[in-house]
C-alpha cells in the first residue's frame, strides 16, 4: 500500500501536548487531514464516522488504553486493515510483544522527531 500524504490520518492520546506535537510532525512530513481523541474510547467513535488511513495512539490512556483501542479495532472486521502505529513512553519488551501479538503495525518509543515517525510510517506502507 502506498503513503498517501492526503489520507485523514487519527492521533489518539490523553495528552493534548503530545496531540499537538505529534499534528505538528505530521504536517511538516507533509500530511493535511489530521484528526484527533482524547482516549481510546473517542478513538473508537470517530473510526466508526470515518475511514482513516493511518491511526497513532498513545499507548496510556484512561478509560480505554491504546492496547485496548488496538484490540478492538484488530477484532473489528471494519477496521481491522486500518494501520496503527502505538506510541509510549516506556519501551518494555513485554510491552512490544504484546502490541505486536494484538497487531500493531509499528511501535514509537517516546521522545521521537519527524524523521523517526517519518521511518516508522514509510515502513508500515511498504510492507
Amino acid at each position: 500500500m502506498a503513503l498517501d500524504l492526503q489520507m485523514p490520518v487519527l492521533v489518539v492520546d490523553d495528552y493534548k501536548t503530545m496531540i499537538r506535537i505529534i499534528r505538528n510532525l505530521l504536517k511538516q512530513l507533509g500530511f493535511e487531514d489530521i484528526d484527533d481523541a482524547a482516549d481510546g474510547t473517542e478513538a473508537l467513535e470517530k473510526m466508526k464516522q470515518r475511514k482513516y488511513g493511518l491511526v497513532i495512539s498513545d499507548w496510556n490512556m484512561e478509560p480505554m488504553t491504546g492496547y485496548e483501542l488496538l484490540k478492538q479495532v484488530r477484532a473489528d472486521a471494519d477496521l481491522s486493515k486500518t494501520p496503527f502505529i502505538m506510541v509510549t513512553a516506556e519501551s518494555k519488551t513485554e510491552n512490544v510483544i504484546a502490541a505486536k501479538k494484538a497487531g500493531v503495525s509499528n511501535y514509537i518509543v517516546k521522545p521521537f522527531n519527524a524523521q523517526t515517525l517519518k521511518g516508522k510510517i514509510e515502513a508500515v506502507f511498504d510492507s
